[in-house]
């Protein structure tokens, strides 16, 4: 395998949360008089955080987005994501896998706050593979689509971004991946909650896959 590292989004490439994030706040959004469809509310912020978004969100509603209003939703997104976060299908056996491939150089560089990040991981049986090498947006300069979080990871583990495969499932992520000049691997399953394979090949994914137990053996091949 011609890679040293390979740096993984979390939300939707490791745990399959974005359903349940997503409709707590379409479900927030409409207490603030704004009223989406599931549907639309995944369009429209998949992939990004919603901290990013604030400019949409109140010229939507009208109303200011306050950090009191923050605090409520990071809380009801918590309550649910402990309630009922699960492992995407086959994420556990795909990165047991490479990351004894590339000696336990793997990442997860996700745009989500650092508390969320590792609350999920631990309760998908993903935390001891990426403890001390979890890197949050949140804690960069610039969340993605820029490459900061990325570029972070990349520093601690001693690779160069020729030699790091990242793994994401969202156009912002993959944005943020290329920018980073890693080789983005691109996971669009049928399921909702991610982003179509042409949309993730028009943002610069170098493969597409569909089944994240076919990731390990695509590592291989390239």
């Amino acid at each position: 395998m011609r890679f040293e590292a390979v740096l993984f989004d979390c939300d939707g490439v490791l745990v399959d949360s974005e359903g349940i994030t997503n409709g707590v706040l379409r479900d927030m959004l409409e207490e603030l008089g704004w009223k989406l469809t599931r549907e639309d509310c995944m369009r429209l912020f998949l992939g990004k955080a919603v901290k990013d978004e604030r400019a949409l969100i109140e010229a939507k509603t009208g109303r200011p987005l306050t950090e009191d209003w923050m605090v409520r939703f990071r809380e009801r997104r918590n309550e649910q994501l402990l309630a009922g976060v699960q492992p995407i299908r086959h994420a556990l056996q795909a990165v047991a896998a490479i990351s004894d491939k590339v000696r336990g150089r793997v990442a997860c560089c996700s745009g989500a706050d650092r508390w969320k990040v590792e609350m999920q991981l631990a309760r998908c049986g993903l935390l001891p593979y990426f403890d001390g090498r979890i890197f949050s947006g949140h804690e960069m300069p610039r969340s993605k689509p820029a490459p900061d979080v990325y570029l972070a990871a990349m520093a601690p583990l001693g690779v160069t971004p020729e030699r790091c495969a990242v793994v994401e499932d969202t156009v912002t992520g993959v944005t943020a991946g290329v920018a980073a000049g890693a080789t983005v691997f691109g996971y669009s399953p049928p399921e909702a909650g991610h982003d179509a394979p042409a949309a993730l090949e028009a943002a610069g994914a170098a493969f597409i896959f569909t089944d994240m137990a076919d990731l390990s053996s695509l590592l291989d091949e390239v």
